[in-house]
């Protein structure tokens, strides 16, 4: 029996979503997610990661961008690091999935291998590759293996399936609209960056730029295709993922990103990653030094 069909069968549909997050055995920078959802929504973030999932049963919708793609069973779903996207149910039933989330240096170093200079970029978000599938199943599945020359080389045979047939290095991430937006987005990027512990508001971003608390709501419509809200919300997600990674406790890590409080970062952080804060903190931990 192929190992995808293995998969949809032992997860089957139960009315309980259900999530799982962990760390590979090998690639410590490497985290894994294994989900059904039916009624979870994430709203609209981004990673410093790549983001591999393969779907296992049910389907997904995803906007990535401007763009909205549906990814059904056995389809293989690709996001770029630091685009901007969401996720949610594509069918009545939700959707089940295995998700990679590969740090751009393990991507590059493999590119290297096919001698190319730098990471790839996917153009196509939605993969129909039934291969590739059957590779990412097995890389995923042996992620907990106690046999971690097993684990590393069914991840390294699968990203460089995906990269090898798959990866695009002639084209750039499409560029947003509109000149002076990006420029100005740059500039609030700095301030929010520098200041997500305090209270960030409209107008701090505006003197920064030297523009109008309106065009400052514009700009980050047409540079990012979300609220500045949305905006400050995803960093300091990810602030707290790095603090929580570094060994902060969840109410610090909460309080340092700028969250009112340890449940405010709860519920930001699961819209965002799927996961509690503290199921994030039992599966990653310090990172090795």
């Amino acid at each position: 029996m192929p190992v995808l069909n293995q998969i949809d069968r032992r997860e089957g549909w139960g009315v309980q979503e259900t999530r799982e997050f962990w760390r590979h055995a090998r690639f410590h920078d490497l985290a894994l997610l294994k989900a059904r959802f039916r009624q979870h929504r994430y709203e609209m973030h981004t990673h410093p990661t790549y983001v591999v999932a393969l779907i296992t049963a049910g389907c997904e919708r995803v906007r990535i961008g401007g763009r909205s793609v549906l990814a059904p069973a056995g389809s293989v779903l690709v996001v770029n690091p630091e685009e901007w996207h969401d996720g949610e149910a594509g069918c009545a039933e939700g959707w089940a999935y295995r998700t990679f989330y590969p740090p751009p240096d393990l991507f590059a170093g493999i590119a290297d291998e096919l001698g190319q200079d730098r990471e790839p970029l996917f153009a196509r978000a939605a993969l129909d590759d039934p291969v590739l599938a059957r590779a990412l199943a097995i890389a995923h599945r042996d992620s907990t293996s106690t046999e971690a020359t097993r684990a590393e080389t069914s991840m390294l045979v699968a990203l460089r399936q995906l990269i090898a047939r798959h990866g695009n290095w002639d084209a750039r991430a499409e560029p947003a609209e509109g000149a002076g937006s990006r420029r100005r987005l740059s500039l609030y990027e700095q301030v929010i960056e520098s200041h997500l512990g305090e209270d960030l508001d409209l107008r701090r971003l505006a003197v920064a730029a030297g523009v109008t608390r309106f065009q400052v709501i514009r700009d980050f419509r047409k540079a990012a295709g979300l609220t500045p809200a949305a905006f400050i919300r995803d960093r300091r997600v990810r602030r707290a993922s790095r603090l929580i990674e570094q060994g902060s406790g969840l109410a610090d890590a909460a309080v340092e990103a700028g969250f009112a409080d340890q449940s405010h970062l709860t519920r930001a952080f699961r819209a965002a990653r799927g996961v509690t804060p503290g199921v994030f903190r039992k599966a990653v931990g310090p990172l090795p030094t």
